[in-house]
């Protein structure tokens, strides 16, 4: 099912019994408002959504396991947004360009990809669960407004500029498995004015 660059293309329900979208399925449909995906639906592939720059919502089915890299950036006018509790894993540049305000990342997602969330300039709150142990680089690159975030003691790494282009921020850390990426970036939390808060 392939209706990307279908510029006049402004509303689609996906029939029951489709269990994949694939990759760059409706990439640049750019008039896209509205969109319906079955239950039955398991996977998002790359690019899938990418570009989709006045689709509002999204609801993702709760069988879905697997979010492509890429699958809803530049979703920019992208203001509601559920992550399903069977979502293993958050690939890099999913949600990279929303508006959202909030987002839950469910249990059992351990990884937090690249780029995954940045440039979402809208985001104040973000809730990371004690399944996770890894955040990708820049993965909240430009999330300008977010100003506080708890990091569970579960996350043993973190990729470099993980917070570049936010300021005024405080995170929440427990553990010791974090405390030489902190004390190794000293002078880029001075200068962004974010300050890391050991629990």
């Amino acid at each position: 099912m392939f209706f990307s660059h279908c510029s006049n293309l402004t509303k689609i329900t996906i029939p029951d019994g489709v269990t994949s979208i694939g990759n760059d399925a409706f990439a640049s449909c750019e008039s896209l408002t509205e969109i319906t995906i079955p239950d039955s639906v398991t996977t998002i592939g790359d690019n899938a959504f990418y570009g989709c720059i006045y689709l509002t919502e999204i609801m993702i089915p709760d069988k879905v396991t697997s979010i492509g890299e890429g699958a809803f950036w530049r979703c920019c006018s992208v203001t509601e947004l559920t992550i399903p509790d069977s979502v293993t894993s958050i690939r890099d540049r999913a949600f990279c360009g929303c508006s959202v305000t909030e987002i839950t990342i469910p249990d059992g997602v351990t990884s937090i990809g690249e780029y995954a969330f940045s440039y979402c300039k809208s985001l104040t709150k973000i809730t990371i669960p004690d399944s996770v142990t890894q955040i990708g680089k820049e993965a909240f690159e430009s999330c300008s407004s977010l100003t506080e975030l708890t990091i569970p003691a579960s996350v043993t790494s973190i990729g470099e500029n993980v917070f570049k282009g936010c300021s005024d921020m405080t995170i929440y850390y427990s553990g010791d498995a974090l405390d030489d990426y902190i004390n190794s970036n000293s002078s880029d939390w001075s200068a962004q004015n974010i300050v890391w808060v050991k629990q």
